[in-house]
């Protein structure tokens, strides 16, 4: 009967991935970059693409039991590569220094001792997501604050000249 893998085997089958994904090409000049970079660079759906396959370490790792703000963290890892991403050449670029994955990898590695397996993976992602769509919200808000008090500013400096 085969045996379950054990957390320790589910994070090196996650290590090989994040180093697929990240960094399994080497470029002259020791730099290395990875598939998710490449998917990345297909026009419309590449970085859409990139980020799913990002996803799955997030998901993984809660089942491995990953605590919700180490979940949040990686999720705004992914989040901040895929937004950048959706900006052209700068975006691409990005996607190949930034390395999200390996970035996810070392935040499970750090907080090893501490996964459990326990309680439910699908309480702590949610969690998660719902903290993540609540920063993200209130950025977004801000950030209209900020453009309209922008907007008057310069409408009251045109209405004044």
């Amino acid at each position: 009967m085969a045996q379950s893998p054990t957390p320790n085997d589910q994070l090196t089958d996650l290590q090989r991935l994040a180093r697929l994904l990240d960094s399994s090409i080497r470029l002259p000049g020791g730099y290395r970059i990875g598939l998710d970079g490449i998917i990345g660079l297909v026009p419309g759906i590449g970085d859409a693409v990139a980020a799913t396959l990002s996803t799955y370490i997030v998901v993984r790792g809660a089942r491995l039991g990953a605590s919700t703000m180490t979940l949040v963290r990686m999720m705004g890892n992914i989040l901040l590569e895929l937004v950048v991403g959706f900006v052209p050449v700068l975006g691409d670029l990005f996607d190949f220094a930034w390395k999200a994955n390996n970035r996810n990898i070392a935040l499970l590695e750090r907080h090893a001792s501490e996964l459990s397996g326990e309680g439910s993976a699908g309480r702590r992602l949610t969690t998660a997501t719902l903290v993540l769509l609540a920063a993200f919200l209130l950025l977004i808000g801000l950030i209209l604050v900020g453009l309209i008090s922008l907007l008057v500013n310069l409408l009251q400096l045109l209405g004044a000249g």
